[in-house]
């Protein structure tokens, strides 16, 4: 699991809770049933079973892999709409091509983010470049929802290419965590993601052993996905593992800690963690669209249907059905 690393975290800034931080309770820990998504690529999902009220403002969060592609098993998702959310690829193994009718898109890797604004709307494609379909190879990432409010859901889509060298990294104070900030803040340490709905978006690397207890926003909600290891989360340290959600109540702080011994596979506990102001709206959601009423995703639904939402480019080698053999 490359993402991003470096060889002494010590030599980062160190980031510690304050000592009179209320530290949040674990609420529930949800276990992600496994399916496939596009053109049948596996996907743990992480957010299944959750009420929506301690996931507000994220919709969903796939874990792509980790899988090991033979020669041409790599795959990728057909053209497909979005409207009224923002969805957020995080490459850790791997490589995947992006592509919208917009004209936007590009190539993403070890460690690099794709944030897409779908906004008023758009058609999409992701999937493996063509020397990836055909050599095969290691492929392990995320996609996360987060939802827009209201007043930004028909805003003009963009793009953000969030570069793993970007990425700020911080560490625990004994060094035994490293932590990526992709998007918001961590103790006043912002990441390069730029977000409508505040958010905060860190994968933390712990080494066996390791404890961190981080400082939290209080109006943010709190959740921890484990993307590979096994460890404990809160003070109450409840155990948690692979494919695994912990949802933290309110507070001031948030504890994780890797247990010492993870498997041969797995030499860290890697865990995804995530923060976001709720917006509190009502959300109408089916398929690629996701907006406040049924009035609005029937509106989605005909806009698409009418080519509203733009016409499939044939450029970057791509076409509607995928990369060009």
């Amino acid at each position: 699991m490359p993402a991003v690393t470096v060889e002494n975290p010590l030599t980062l800034p160190r980031v510690t809770a304050p000592a009179d931080a209320v530290a949040r309770p674990v609420l529930a820990v949800t276990t992600a049933p496994g399916g496939f998504e596009g053109e049948g690529f596996p996907v743990r999902r992480a957010f299944a079973g959750i009420n929506y009220r301690h996931l507000d403002p994220f919709i969903m969060m796939d874990q792509m892999g980790e899988v090991e592609y033979a020669p041409g098993e790599p795959k990728g998702t057909p053209w497909h709409p979005h409207r009224g959310f923002e969805t957020v690829t995080y490459i850790i193994d791997g490589i995947f091509d992006h592509q919208d009718s917009n004209g936007g898109g590009g190539t993403i890797t070890n460690g690099d983010t794709q944030w897409m604004t779908a906004g008023s709307g758009l058609l999409h494609i992701e999937a493996p470049p063509e020397q990836l379909v055909m050599s095969g190879g290691l492929f392990h990432g995320l996609q996360l929802w987060v939802n827009l409010p209201a007043k930004d859901k028909m805003m003009a889509p963009r793009y953000q290419d969030i570069r793993g060298g970007s990425v700020q990294l911080l560490t625990s104070p004994d060094g035994g965590a490293l932590l990526r900030v992709i998007a918001g803040e961590l103790d006043g340490h912002a990441g390069p993601g730029i977000t409508h709905t505040p958010i905060t978006m860190v994968h933390a690397t712990l080494a066996p052993g390791a404890e961190i207890t981080l400082p939290w926003r209080e109006d943010f909600n709190g959740l921890a996905y484990v993307m590979a290891g096994r460890g404990s989360v809160g003070a109450e340290r409840r155990p948690v593992h692979l494919g695994q959600t912990a949802v933290f109540g309110a507070g001031g702080s948030l504890t994780l800690r890797a247990d010492e011994r993870q498997d041969s596979h797995t030499p860290d506990l890697e865990v995804v963690l995530l923060g976001g102001q709720p917006i509190r709206e009502p959300m109408a959601h089916y398929g690629p669209f996701v907006m406040n009423t049924k009035e609005e995703l029937m509106q989605a639904f005909e806009d698409f249907q009418k080519g509203r939402l733009g016409t499939v480019p044939a450029v970057h080698g791509m076409t509607p059905n995928g990369p060009q053999a």
